[in-house]
């Protein structure tokens, strides 16, 4: 792996399009014809090969089993010759909700968290609860409000801000500015996100909590969306668009000012850029 500085960690829970995301991404790499390329042999691709096989019949592909732990491992680089690793842990996400739900970080994490220099953390807006909260519902509203065996659940603003948290204090990164990784954050699905302003309006507008808690934490931190498939797709039924063009013709990124690029790399180049 490469040093620390130039190795970049994606995070994020069950259901939030990595797995597509990785599919299209490495279709892209391999070709070489945006800002990134692969730069070596990729290690541990088969679910994303056998993900890009279900893209390439115009299907969705099938969630990514829960018992695989395996990191994959995908370097890359630019037309500069700066590189990077692309870190993928546990393609099905659960760790993260491991991780979450127990308060714990296992030792394999703290390694990763330890040699990566940048994270990026993927959010799909739409699966995303924001709950009531004492702003949403002031105490004044529960008068006469029985709370009996009603059980209370943090929303997902506070659990995404609870990893962040976790993280940070088990890479023993809290307070440290000069030691902290660079973050990204992509909205994925962004199709389904129905918002006509930017990511970082989009972030400020459905998660303020998580938006707030990034931007006092994080001097300059990027805000993406991301389109991968471009459209929702069936596992069963085929979009024969995509059987005819390929799927490399589809997805679509929106940059931080809100302008629109094909390149599914772009992403990850603009976080190779923080590293200079």
């Amino acid at each position: 792996m490469t040093a620390p500085s130039s190795s970049i960690l994606l995070v994020g829970e069950s259901g939030v399009g990595k797995t597509h995301y990785g599919a299209q991404l490495l279709r892209r790499l391999m070709k070489g014809d945006d800002l990134l390329r692969m730069d070596g042999a990729a290690t541990n691709v088969e679910p994303f090969e056998t993900a890009l096989d279900s893209l390439n019949e115009g299907r969705a592909a099938e969630h990514t089993p829960t018992a695989t732990y395996v990191d994959s491992v995908w370097p890359v680089a630019d037309a500069k010759g700066r590189r990077a690793d692309l870190v993928w842990p546990d393609y099905g996400g659960e760790q993260i909700k491991t991780i979450i739900e127990s308060r714990r970080v296992p030792a394999a994490w703290q390694t990763r968290i330890n040699t990566t220099g940048a994270w990026l953390l993927l959010i799909r807006l739409q699966q995303t609860r924001i709950g009531d909260d004492i702003f949403s519902k002031p105490l004044r509203d529960l008068r006469g409000t029985s709370m009996k065996n009603q059980e209370v659940l943090p929303s997902d603003q506070a659990r995404l801000v609870e990893l962040l948290q976790m993280l940070l204090f088990a890479g023993g990164l809290s307070g440290q500015t000069n030691r902290m990784p660079r973050l990204g954050v992509l909205l994925t699905c962004w199709d389904e996100a129905a918002f006509d302003g930017t990511p970082e309006e989009a972030l400020g507008a459905r998660l303020p909590l998580v938006s707030s808690f990034v931007r006092s934490v994080w001097q300059s931190p990027l805000i993406m969306g991301l389109s991968a498939l471009e459209r929702p797709l069936s596992p069963t039924a085929r979009d024969m668009d995509y059987v005819a063009q390929g799927p490399e013709h589809f997805g679509y990124v929106i940059a931080s000012d809100g302008t629109r690029s094909n390149d599914l790399t772009a992403p990850i180049f603009a976080m190779l850029n923080t590293f200079t």
